[in-house]
């Protein structure tokens, strides 16, 4: 018999063998019909893998994150072995489970080329596979065995894969029908699981993400286990496409991108300008409590800076190429990070036990190479500039200054809306510590003072290994938007390492030298992300105190131009932001264009209004209509935005 820990410490004791499948149909037929995946000692698996020690079991809906990616990576599958049946010859790449659904890069046999109008052909035919109920097989198999069944049938992405990334001994293939791929899992016990499929788009991908290599076709897709699930999926993405931030911010005319300027680099026009800067100081209204100290730094380090902060080693490949002076071994780069910066200004004097904590505040921009595929509006740019801060404690501070920090990122996401989110201990990955600084000792105590922060706090987070940044564990805080999209936007990270590695001292109580814990914050994470998320959370209506037009003024016709100039002057002393639509259009046609800009308000002027002093009033979306003084209309405003910003204000002094 083995015993069977369950997540609320329940223990059931089964024979030997026994399988996640036959663990739920013990608990009830309908968990059974529903489960996708189970977790076995926090490894994800099949529900028919047998279990022979004593283990903790999870069972995993597709509604769970891990029984999406089961499904989603087993529909990649079927999509590839789709793609066999429908394109003899076509070569195989990788095919993984994403965030939302799957993909799988190909290379299309010559001459052939998979476009849109094929997307119907290749569903029909992965919705006759599925009803197939077709056995997904695991099977262990030798490195040399595996490369001859590969070059057998021609697959030469697949030996090269086998060639330069798998070890003997820990290959595993899964076939299901007449295709087998190289995986390790897991997957679905069948395909008939699978019940509604959408092959949602087709793009470019270099093999390996290496561009001077061969281009594959990427075919994307999203299947689900039920037809509704899908049709609820398909609304969502249309009401995703109307909040595109870069369809928004077009319209609103917040920012742009010029080719000739370069790729991923936006440009923020006038009024995203203000929006930003709006931004930014509604972060120093939060942060005032905190006595934060607000810095400049250059754009561009020392290449020695970021040898010496592990940067360049761990992170040059992802960053812009050193920049060479005529000074003879002269090196610049444009700066990836701020944190190097920032110790510098800690190391500048002597500091003692009563200076710290210090925190140290900059809207740094920086600048990363991201490759072109990559690159999407503002949510992956070339440059971007992050609200960031490194605050410098003594260890007995850490968990108290984290948890200050917990508490500044709720505020933001507060003001915002963003109410519905989830923390993230992103750890190191245990079975790769190479690919990061420090000593055991050093990562095991950060991790545990996340895990106690965000257990003080009562804020309950998942743990995700691999997830670190090199020097260090971090708390990211996942938001879902509006239509219920995730987005990654505050983190904060504990770092005991780059403080070791720039000799940062203080004189602690007894005068004796010790070194300082840094702490890495971002409630925005960028200006760039999160601007972009907030477009498409509030689809560009955003809240009155920052949007960068707050009014609209229309005149009816050029008769009455001067008094719309007239009507401006007054709301500009009275800080109200707008402007004049005068173009020579009928006023239906104008309330129409302004409302496509996101304008809350909008005041229509003709004969009676220039005649009474007053406005007609008009609200975004067509209530709240009303004819006043422009006095009466200004305090409106004024009311208005000074109630958004009591909340604002409430948030930061709680």
């Amino acid at each position: 018999m083995v015993k069977i820990t369950f997540p609320d410490g329940s223990v059931r004791e089964y024979e030997e063998g026994v399988t996640g499948l036959q663990i739920a149909e013990s608990i009830s037929p309908a968990l059974a019909r529903n489960v996708v995946s189970c977790g076995v000692n926090g490894e994800v698996v099949e529900l028919n893998r047998p279990i022979t020690k004593d283990a903790a079991v999870e069972l995993y809906k597709f509604e769970d994150e891990q029984g999406k990616h089961t499904f989603w990576h087993t529909s990649a599958h079927l999509l590839a072995e789709a793609l066999q049946e429908l394109y003899p010859g076509i070569q195989f790449g990788f095919g993984p489970a994403i965030e939302n659904g799957f993909f799988y890069d190909v290379m299309p046999p010559k001459g052939v080329t998979i476009s849109e109008n094929d997307f119907p052909k290749i569903e029909a035919k992965m919705k006759e596979l599925a009803k197939k109920d077709e056995a997904v097989v695991r099977k262990e198999i030798a490195k040399a065995d595996a490369l001859k069944e590969f070059k057998a049938d021609g697959q030469d992405y697949k030996c090269e894969h086998i060639d330069l990334d798998l070890a003997d001994g820990s290959i595993t293939t899964y076939t299901q029908g007449n295709f087998t791929d190289l995986c390790k899992g897991p997957h679905l016990v069948s395909t008939g699981d699978i019940k509604a499929i959408k092959i949602t788009s087709v793009a470019g991908a270099f093999w390996r993400g290496d561009a001077k290599r061969e281009q594959m076709t990427r075919i994307y897709g999203i299947s689900f286990p039920k037809k509704k699930m899908l049709d609820e999926y398909l609304v969502m993405l249309e009401e995703a496409k109307k909040r595109d931030h870069r369809k928004i911010g077009k319209e609103m005319e917040l920012f742009m991108f010029s080719e000739r300027v370069g790729k991923g680099l936006p440009i923020w026009l006038p009024k995203g300008t203000q929006l930003r800067l709006r931004l930014q100081e509604l972060l120093r209204r939060v942060l005032k409590p905190y006595n934060y100290q607000e810095v400049i730094t250059p754009g561009i380090g020392s290449k020695n800076l970021y040898i010496t902060s592990g940067h360049w080693a761990h992170y040059g490949k992802d960053a812009f190429q050193p920049i060479h002076t005529p000074e003879e071994d002269e090196e610049y780069m444009l700066k990836p990070m701020n944190c190097p910066h920032h110790c510098e200004i800690y190391a500048r004097k002597p500091r003692s036990y009563k200076d710290l904590p210090l925190r140290i505040a900059e809207f740094g921009t920086v600048f990363r190479y991201e490759k072109s595929g990559e690159l999407h509006g503002l949510t992956r740019v070339r440059t971007f500039t992050q609200d960031d801060a490194h605050i410098f404690v003594r260890p007995d501070q850490v968990k108290a200054e984290f948890e200050n920090n917990i508490d500044i990122i709720q505020k933001v996401f507060s003001i915002f809306g963003f109410n519905d989110y989830e923390a993230q201990i992103s750890l190191r990955d245990p079975k790769d510590t190479e690919k990061y600084i420090g000593s055991d000792e050093i990562w095991e105590e950060s991790q545990n003072a996340i895990r106690e922060a965000c257990k003080e706090k009562g804020l309950k987070a998942v743990e995700e290994e691999g997830e670190a940044a090199f020097y260090g564990p971090k708390l990211d805080f996942m938001v879902k938007d509006a239509i219920g999209r995730r987005w990654q936007l505050g983190t904060i990270q504990v770092d005991y390492n780059l403080p070791e590695r720039f000799k940062l001292e203080y004189t602690d109580v007894d005068n004796t030298k010790k070194t300082p814990v840094m702490i890495h914050r971002a409630p925005f994470g960028s200006l760039e992300r999160f601007t972009a998320v907030l477009i498409e959370h509030t689809a560009g209506r955003f809240p009155l105190w920052l949007i960068p037009d707050q009014v609209a003024i229309l005149p009816i016709s050029e008769k009455y131009n001067d008094y719309a100039k007239k009507v401006k002057a007054y709301l500009d002393k009275h800080d109200v932001r707008g402007y004049i639509d005068d173009r020579n259009e009928k006023v239906g046609r104008k309330i129409r264009d302004n409302e496509l800009k996101r304008v809350p308000y909008m005041v229509i002027v003709g004969e009676k209004e220039a005649e009474g002093g007053l406005v007609s009033m008009r609200k975004q979306g067509g209530g709240d209509q009303a004819s006043m003084t422009m006095e009466e209309f200004a305090k409106r405003i004024n009311e208005e935005v000074a109630e958004q910003l009591k909340v604002v204000d409430n948030e930061s002094n709680d």
